[in-house]
């Protein structure tokens, strides 16, 4: 019983009620605040693979760009293309395509 007063008389000597509601206004703006410090922790995390897609993406379109270069000057790029993927053949040959 003596500890119990004794940790509520250090309580009302160091812990004034200003002070609780300055840390329970910290608390929300950090916490449970819309622009919360989780909230922006998360939204960097969305940011970064965000931008990792779009690299992975940059790199595709700098592909495909190629490529619809080469087809567009070259007709044996063109006929390689065909023949690959839409299983386009020559009138003299057959394509068997094995999946």
């Amino acid at each position: 019983m003596e500890k119990i007063r004794n940790l509520l008389g250090w309580g009302r000597r160091y812990i004034s009620f200003t002070l609780l509601i300055v840390v329970a206004y910290l608390a929300f703006l950090l916490f449970f605040n819309e622009n919360s410090m989780m909230r922006s922790i998360d939204l960097d995390r969305t940011i970064d693979s965000l931008r990792t897609e779009i690299r992975v993406n940059q790199d595709s379109l700098e592909y495909y760009k190629a490529l619809n270069n080469r087809l567009s000057t070259s007709p044996e790029e063109m006929e390689r293309v065909a023949r690959e993927q839409y299983n386009m053949n020559r009138p003299d040959e057959d394509v068997y395509v094995f999946k």
